[in-house]
């Protein structure tokens, strides 16, 4: 099952769930800032993604810099992103026990 954590608002978003499509794959979409993976399921992303949750929070929103998130640990991160998925950088495609960040949109042609 191929599942994106999506945002419509977001060009690279929909150009990735476009790219998936094209495959002729049909994913399971996520609208993730309705529907906000718990600090479990983006702590397994990030394992599978095998980055740190500072490269997978969104630096630039106002809400990062409200709750000062700049020198915080991962644990820290993870929580934030869990309770403001706003802060989650998009999209996340996960597939074959696998996952990738779609910036670019091409990135996630590897694990599909």
């Amino acid at each position: 099952m191929t599942t994106i954590w999506h945002n419509p608002r977001c060009s690279k978003s929909r150009a990735t769930l476009e790219l998936i499509k094209g495959t002729g794959i049909t994913p399971t979409i996520r609208l993730y800032q309705d529907n906000a993976p718990t600090a479990d399921e983006i702590s397994k992303a990030l394992a599978l993604l095998n980055i740190p949750a500072s490269a997978l929070i969104r630096t630039g929103e106002a809400i990062y810099k409200e709750l000062d998130l700049k020198d915080a640990d991962e644990d820290t991160l993870i929580k934030a992103m869990a309770e403001h998925p706003k802060l989650i950088e998009r999209p996340v495609v996960l597939a074959n026990n696998k996952a990738a960040l779609g910036r670019p949109p091409e990135s996630v042609l590897d694990i599909l």
